[in-house]
């Protein structure tokens, strides 16, 4: 059984992504790591490099740039890296570079690769999510949040990155036959210095973000407001290996009230729902679990 992995990065230092972690926790599950690195206006390439491993492999790119809005340059640039893995990989585990496996599930991630490799109905592996916001205490644990999606999929060039790269599709938009597997990826995405998200977003708002998003940023002064949130939890757990020194070197610190929840009616029935049954009902899925 041979698994690649692939990924796609654009300034990474500049929107200070944590690129290195997110490549460097799947390491050890892959048999090889193909990176495409978009022209950046910093050094991306060579923090790639750092990582010093002889299973990464990377692919220089250029971002269309005109197809940022809604961040279809994504897609596309995630399909360039899957048809870079080689031919003879059963499996490609796609990782973004603000997501982070805890080691905890690489004996898990494998297994089930194992598993299911002679099950050709099988398409994909789905992960459950977690989604940290502010700092690196919270999580959201409400629908604005997608609690589940592929990250692993089959080595077939039917398979293509969708609108914005967030999951898969096959054959004309066909949802992937896919396998839940007890995994998790941890999405920091949402968790940055306050300065340092001001500028990521105004990086991104003119072409990426919408109407409401921008409306949002134009109200701030160059500090992100992160008191806008529906619903956050406290994290109790542990974080992956990889991530402990970013973690350690975190110098901001958001005072975030857990017990505020900011829910229209419908919001709030669908949420006690998935909390008393555990089941996220009526919620969008680019996968069919079997």
């Amino acid at each position: 059984m041979k698994i690649s992995g692939f990924t796609i990065i654009r300034n990474a230092i500049i929107n200070d992504y944590p690129a290195v972690e997110a490549i460097s926790s799947i390491l050890p599950v892959v048999d090889e790591m193909v990176v495409a690195v978009g022209k950046s206006d910093d050094d991306t390439e060579g923090l790639i490099r750092s990582i010093g491993s002889d299973k990464i492999r990377i692919v220089q790119t250029e971002w269309d740039l005109s197809q940022l809005p809604g961040g279809k340059v994504m897609a596309i640039e995630t399909d360039k890296a899957f048809q870079q893995i080689a031919t003879d990989s059963d499996w490609a585990f796609y990782i973004q570079c603000d997501e982070v496996v805890h080691e905890n599930y690489h004996e898990t991630i494998r297994m089930a690769c194992k598993e299911h490799l002679t099950n050709k109905e099988v398409m994909g592996l789905v992960f459950h999510y977690l989604h940290f916001y502010g700092t690196y205490d919270y999580v959201g644990d409400s629908r604005r949040w997608y609690n589940k999606e592929i990250r692993i999929i089959r080595n077939d060039k039917r398979i293509y990155s969708f609108k914005d790269a967030q999951g898969f599709r096959m054959d004309g938009k066909k949802r992937l036959p896919s396998k839940l597997i007890d995994a998790s990826v941890y999405h920091y995405g949402w968790v940055k210095d306050p300065v340092l998200m001001d500028r990521k977003l105004r990086n991104l708002s003119s072409n990426w973000m919408g109407k409401s998003m921008k409306e949002r940023i134009e109200k701030m002064e160059g500090v992100f407001d992160y008191s806008e949130f529906d619903s956050l939890t406290r994290f109790t757990g542990t974080h992956p290996v990889a991530m402990e020194k970013r973690i350690a070197a975190k110098n901001w610190d958001i005072a975030i009230d857990v017990t505020k929840k900011r829910f229209t009616f419908s919001k709030w029935v669908m949420y006690i729902l998935e909390k008393i049954t555990g089941k996220r009902l009526f919620s969008f899925r680019n996968y069919d679990l079997i």
